[in-house]
């Protein structure tokens, strides 16, 4: 039950992971506030992957207002261009180490040894899934990849042979040195993506805070400076005043 569980948190953070980074390619975040797109993304990853959460639920779950995820719904529908289905990696990891069962002619001790790839190849996945690779690359090889480093740790199988059987079994028309310079290169992505520090953070934060409350100081002057011409304009037409 557990690892069901697991599984369809990585499957929803995958989900909105992939809305968010598919919203900004259109949007500055000048434009929207990252913070509501991305509250906004995880509600609608929870529909698209049928585990429904109400944005009432939602909201009172992280103290925000839930009319704001019900009022950028549709905006983050139409930058997506209504094009909701995500294939996430987990499935295909999932595929393929029931696929390595039969390679392996796995035994009750092998069978261990598989979980435990399994759960490390998920960690990979997660790795995988914050850098640009799942924009370039197909779930399928996103997933070997994954498998691949968890294998390096494990020492399950001889993967590259693993991989020549499914090119021939497929007659893909890839040959076995494409595949893995293709999993290299997502494992370039990954080796590339560094986690920003907690400094990193509050300066990115203190910067966005800027801009956008340097768009709202603009407003009140321009404001302001309407109503400065108004007034002149009113005492123009109507002359001097008398004490």
């Amino acid at each position: 039950m557990i690892n069901v569980i697991l599984f369809v948190v990585h499957v929803l953070q995958a989900t909105a992971l992939i809305y968010f980074k598919r919203f900004y390619l259109q949007w500055s975040v000048m434009e929207h506030h990252p913070k509501h797109i991305m509250l906004t993304c995880v509600y609608a990853a929870c529909k698209i992957e049928e585990n429904h959460v109400s944005a009432e639920e939602l909201g009172k779950g992280i103290s925000q207002d839930h009319q704001m995820i019900l009022n950028y719904e549709m905006i983050v529908y139409q930058s997506l261009e209504f094009d909701l289905i995500v294939y996430a990696p987990y499935r295909s990891v999932e595929g393929f180490v029931n696929d390595m069962e039969e390679f392996c002619g796995v035994k009750d001790d092998e069978n261990q040894m598989l979980k435990d790839l399994q759960e490390t190849a998920r960690l990979e996945v997660d790795k995988i899934m914050l850098t640009d690779a799942p924009h370039l690359f197909p779930p399928g090889q996103l997933a070997l990849a994954a498998l691949r480093n968890a294998n390096e740790m494990h020492r399950v199988l001889d993967f590259e042979g693993y991989l020549r059987r499914i090119l021939a079994r497929q007659n893909s028309k890839h040959t076995i040195l494409q595949l893995i310079e293709s999993l290299d290169a997502i494992d370039a992505w990954v080796r590339k993506f560094k986690f920003p520090t907690e400094k990193d953070m509050k300066h990115i934060n203190r910067k966005l805070k800027s801009c956008w409350g340097h768009s709202s100081h603009d407003d009140k002057k321009r404001e302001k400076k309407r109503h400065k011409s108004h007034k002149s304009l009113n005492e123009a037409h109507n002359g001097p005043t008398l004490a």
